[in-house]
């Protein structure tokens, strides 16, 4: 009989996919999905973050139900309906700023950044973006030309990027990483020929790196002094996740431009980007997409907005986030190099013992394993396991998840998981 798995070889595009292991999935609720088989799986990725709510929340399905049987039409290209101006209305009294502010409505963070980039470069009449090594903002446009993992991967990069050194406490390039990444930056912005400078305030596919305290803060002095506008990427980390509703808060910055993806359309396709209106008004027409900004994505995004504040999901993840990082510190094993994130980003760097290098083998053989143990988790970086479950997680839940990779880590340190069955799966 053939199976989900061999079906979708044979009819999707290699190209769009980025596979650990042969994860068939056929309904979910909560933290939870399940299988064709009716097997039940933890949930420690969230769809890279996008089912931040979990799998089924009843708000989401409610106003996704109401705007599919009501819907005026499906966009906001020609025509105004009330979800989406509510929509950039919620998001405008979320985002803190100044001075008059305009929201754009996209499908997907890939797209909010792209946009946001080419409206700096417009808006400032300059070329060059300051970007970071090992970054991620997208896959299309601009914003795949400024990724330093597509980068990495041995795509082409932006003729005008300028990539720079990202603090990273654990593997630190020199004695002051913070310092000499400031001195670049300083020396790139005083030419006065930078149109942004787009920054993750947690770098999440370079390996889930939080920079050290101060590090977005002194940052942003920067971009004050020579007048670059700054974007905060929160596509991944945003929206409650790191334990604030918004990740540049830890260093209490105002950035010019807010980018937002994956949790925002609870599971549907929906991005924005809040930033001055100087910016985003012009030119017009410049960032057409027919369906952007339709009822059921943006009637999907209120409900998510709503939920996070209404059921203090950013204060849980903080909470539930601590107990499950100290269970994941707590674990009596050698391949575990550092664990370090903020709320429910969290960062599970496995190492070889012996040298304290990297273990990518591993990383992929433990994935594997707790798939088969019962949870879903993916690394990234190589070798970072990227712990990033649905923001509904319960404390009971995180001790299972830790007790699971616990686990796999020591099934794949002993030899027990097949290597050549791993091998079939070639995630990034």
């Amino acid at each position: 009989m053939t199976t989900l798995y061999q079906r979708d070889d044979a009819v999707i595009a290699g190209i769009e996919k980025l596979r650990f292991f042969p994860l068939e999935v056929v309904s979910g609720h909560g933290s939870t999905l399940v299988t064709p088989d009716g097997r039940e799986l933890l949930d420690l990725s969230a769809t890279w973050t996008a089912s931040g709510l979990g799998h089924g929340h009843p708000a989401v399905a409610e106003a996704v139900s109401r705007a599919v049987r009501t819907a005026p039409g499906s966009g906001g290209l020609s025509a105004v309906h009330p979800d989406s101006v509510g929509l950039a209305e919620d998001l405008l009294a979320l985002v803190p700023g100044t001075g008059e502010r305009r929201v754009y409505l996209g499908h997907a963070g890939s797209d909010a950044n792209d946009v946001a980039l080419r409206a700096c470069r417009h808006g400032t009449g300059r070329r060059t973006v300051l970007a970071f090594e090992h970054s991620y903002h997208g896959g299309v446009g601009v914003a795949m030309g400024v990724s330093g993992v597509h980068v990495d991967a041995g795509v082409a990069p932006d003729p005008d990027a300028i990539f720079l050194p990202y603090p990273n406490p654990f593997r630190p390039h020199g004695p002051d990483d913070v310092g000499t990444c400031l001195a670049l930056a300083e020396q790139h912005m005083s030419q006065g020929q930078i149109a942004c400078l787009i920054v993750e305030p947690i770098l999440s596919d370079g390996g889930l790196v939080v920079p050290p305290d101060g590090f977005l803060a002194r940052l942003h002095q920067l971009c004050r002094q020579f007048g670059v506008p700054m974007i905060c990427d929160e596509v991944k980390m945003g929206l409650g996740r790191p334990g604030t509703l918004h990740a540049f808060e830890h260093d209490g910055v105002m950035p010019d431009i807010v980018t937002f993806g994956k949790v925002l359309g609870g599971g549907l396709p929906l991005s924005a980007a809040v930033g001055p209106a100087d910016l985003l008004d012009h030119p017009p027409a410049a960032a057409l997409l027919t369906t952007a900004g339709n009822p059921v994505c943006t009637a999907a995004g209120r409900a998510v907005l709503a939920t996070i504040v209404e059921e203090q999901l950013a204060e849980r993840a903080a909470k539930v986030g601590a107990v499950l990082t100290d269970a994941l510190r707590a674990l009596d094993t050698d391949r575990i190099g550092d664990v370090r994130g903020r709320g429910l980003a969290i960062g599970v760097e496995l190492v070889d013992p012996a040298t304290g290098d990297r273990d990518p083998r591993l990383a992929a053989q433990v994935v594997y394993r707790a798939w088969e143990l019962g949870a879903v988790v993916y690394y990234v970086g190589g070798n970072v396991l990227e712990v990033t479950p649905p923001l509904v997680l319960t404390e009971d839940e995180a001790l299972r998840g830790a007790e699971i990779i616990g686990a796999a880590i020591a099934d794949a340190a002993t030899g027990s998981v097949d290597a050549e069955e791993v091998a079939r799966y070639a995630g990034w």
